[in-house]
């Protein structure tokens, strides 16, 4: 057999788009807060590190199961990766994500490697199953915002841990829709898997819609007109995701996710 690339093929086993995301929510989070940039730097590095293991875990955890339903893009199944060498790397990253973390600032560290690491790896060794998979989302998306402010020693306002909470639970939604037949085959039966895909489409997009509410009037004082507007466009989209049909429903969510995030770092 031959095999791909193998920094591709890396970086498919780490669940590159998901974790580059959330590593650059927080670079902008950082900049948003007025970090200077060596804070930025380091907790951007840092959440990289973090995600990384935590994508790596999830594809060794789940090579078997992997294999069992032909998934072709998934590098371990294939054979195209050893998980001798992923587990190499994981293990590499977690040195790293430990060290960098620590560099950061110790209450920073705290969060980091018991909130938002901890939880993608609980997730990934049980939790996903289960009814209670949606709370490694909650808490590692929630805490996210305070292992940016708190490099520089400031616990954040309320709204922001809510918002981060309600994002991760609504990405943690949608992202299981493509595989959820596929989950079931395996025996994962955790929230999504409960709800089925219209229940769980649904209720993404009234918690993502919530996020973008508490983003707008969260901060208090008097919101600007250009967030009242997103709150409009927002309404549509969710209108669009629980009325829509065929892809629009799906992708009508993604685009309330993709407010939110916005919403987060400019509020």
């Amino acid at each position: 057999m031959t095999r791909a690339p193998v920094l591709p093929s890396l970086a498919a086993a780490a669940h590159g788009g998901p974790a580059l995301a959330v590593t650059v929510v927080a670079a902008l989070l950082g900049v948003a807060a007025d970090l200077p940039a060596s804070s930025v730097a380091l907790v951007t590095a840092a959440v990289l590190a973090g995600q990384l293991t935590i994508g790596w875990g999830n594809d060794l955890v789940d090579t078997r199961r992997d294999q069992d339903v032909g998934r072709s893009d998934k590098p371990l199944a294939t054979g195209a990766l050893s998980p001798r060498l992923v587990l190499g790397c994981l293990a590499g990253a977690a040195v790293a994500c430990v060290g960098l973390s620590v560099a950061v600032g110790g209450r920073s560290a705290l969060v980091h490697l018991g909130l938002v690491v901890a939880m993608g790896h609980a997730y990934n060794l049980g939790l996903k199953a289960t009814a209670w998979s949606w709370l490694p989302y909650a808490l590692a998306f929630g805490s996210l915002p305070a292992v940016v402010s708190l490099a520089e020693g400031r616990w954040p306002d309320w709204w922001l841990l809510a918002t981060g909470a309600l994002l991760g639970v609504g990405a943690h939604l949608l992202n299981a829709l493509p595989d959820l037949a596929d989950d079931v085959r395996t025996g994962v039966r955790g929230l999504p898997h409960r709800l089925g895909a219209t229940g769980s489409r649904v209720l993404a997009a009234g918690l993502l819609t919530l996020g973008s509410v508490l983003a707008v009037v969260g901060p208090g004082g008097e919101p600007p007109l250009w967030a009242w507007l997103v709150l409009v466009l927002v309404g549509g989209l969710a209108v669009a995701s629980v009325l829509g049909r065929g892809r629009l429903p799906f992708q009508a969510a993604m685009a309330i996710a993709l407010v939110d995030v916005v919403l987060l770092v400019a509020r």
